[in-house]
């Protein structure tokens, strides 16, 4: 029986760990020939060899010129892409008044230029009926103490999204956003420093916010991936689907 991505040409950024990862898994398992990419090389090494037919790539999704290089290897090796998942990305916690211009450059390089350069670099690559997955989260959407900057980031995400569709709409190329809600990955639990207890402590809270009692599993995630990849979503574009066990909704 076929996977839902086969024979496509998949590219994961940020897929070394978290839902990155666990996308990456999902989409080689449904046939895709999977890319994923990462800052670290040994992080790189480590998950390919996780999800088995994939290549890893070190690429800062924050500098052009990597990506560029990135797509050009892509080019020779398939000439195209059926998936592109921009998922690198991340940030971290501080209150307004101890807000620095390193911390709103960090976070906005890494999710908002990132993203931005991510689909923007890939357009000569992208099929006919392609699929783009930006990474949302529900803080671009509610309120968190001290996470402002984060947020906003996540916002201006979800325009890019509602924006590219109409730039893209004689491309037949969909651009939808995820928006994962809390989900036990590293880069959720080091927020709360290196603490076990405090990581726990962290999760047990979150999960006392969601309606479903729990927080969500990278796996979990990936699956609302795959559908957004999939053909099954061939009318769903500019959409923001929440993964998050109804906690948006609240």
């Amino acid at each position: 029986m076929n996977g839902k991505l086969e024979g496509k040409i998949a590219i994961v950024t940020g897929g070394t760990s978290g839902i990155g990862l666990a996308t990456a898994k999902l989409f080689a398992s449904e046939g895709a020939t999977v890319y994923i990419t990462g800052r670290r090389q040994a992080e790189l090494d480590a998950a390919v060899a996780l999800i088995g037919n994939a290549t890893g790539v070190q690429v800062d999704s924050s500098k052009v010129e990597q990506l560029d290089a990135f797509y050009q290897q892509v080019k020779a090796q398939h000439g195209r892409i059926d998936v592109l998942f921009a998922n690198a990305g991340g940030g971290s916690m501080l209150p307004l008044g101890e807000i620095t211009e390193a911390h709103y450059h960090d976070t906005f390089d890494r999710n908002v230029k990132g993203t931005l350069f991510t689909v923007q670099q890939a357009l000569p690559l992208l099929a006919q009926n392609a699929s783009v997955i930006l990474t949302g989260s529900t803080a671009g959407s509610s309120g968190t103490p001290a996470f402002s900057v984060y947020a906003a980031s996540k916002a201006a995400v979800r325009a890019f999204a509602r924006n590219w569709i109409l730039d893209l709409k004689d491309r037949n190329v969909r651009v939808n956003t995820i928006s994962p809600g809390a989900t036990r990955t590293p880069g959720l639990v080091e927020l709360a420093g290196p603490d076990a207890a405090q990581q726990q402590g962290l999760l047990d809270y979150l999960a006392s916010q969601i309606p479903l009692g729990r927080v969500g599993e990278p796996e979990e995630i990936a699956k609302a991936a795959l559908f957004l990849a999939s053909s099954d979503a061939s009318f769903v574009n500019g959409a923001e689907l929440f993964v998050d066990g109804g906690q948006a909704q609240i």
